[in-house]
């Protein structure tokens, strides 16, 4: 595989591999530090590349395992989620900033849930997967995704609707 051919099949998804690795990771400069090594993984593994059907996917197992051995080493302890992908330039400011406060609300929330359930929200909900990618790149049956994806989506919504209702917790 030449660079034109690497650059052809792995660019059109570096977004995806950088908004799961901020996801999972605390900043920016984190996500990009594990975005580039990635690139790099796939990089020096092109000859390989080949031979994976779906290299999106494979590309996607990769940033979860990197991202989850980084938060799991001694130099990300001190790792949050932050989520700041969503903003609507056209509506008022006090749509702004009750978006802003819901999608604050979700990341705290998203912040308790257990590791799986947090990758799976964001694949599915944000990055648009289907069941059976995500089932892959997390090496689990279609039904627990979809059952962990529910609970998650519960949880949130409960608490969501409980912070609603009655303000800070």
């Amino acid at each position: 595989m030449n660079q034109s051919d690497f650059v052809t099949i792995v660019m059109p998804f570096k977004d995806k591999v950088f908004r799961l690795a901020k996801r999972l990771l605390v900043s920016k400069d984190e996500a990009e530090d594990a975005t580039q090594e990635i690139l790099m993984k796939l990089w020096h593994n092109k000859k390989k590349i080949g031979d994976y059907k779906n290299v999106e996917a494979f590309s996607m197992t990769m940033t979860k395992n990197f991202c989850l051995d980084r938060l799991k080493s001694k130099q990300a302890q001190n790792l949050k989620i932050v989520h700041s992908n969503y903003t609507d330039n056209q509506a008022s400011l006090q749509s702004q900033v009750e978006t802003k406060d819901s999608i604050d609300w979700v990341t705290k929330i998203m912040e308790d849930l257990p590791e799986q359930q947090k990758i799976i929200v964001q694949l599915r909900d944000i990055e648009a997967y289907d069941f059976s990618e995500i089932a892959k790149i997390l090496d689990m049956n279609e039904t627990a995704v979809r059952v962990n994806l529910s609970r998650a989506r519960k949880t949130i919504r409960e608490k969501l609707t409980h912070t609603h209702q009655h303000g800070i917790k």
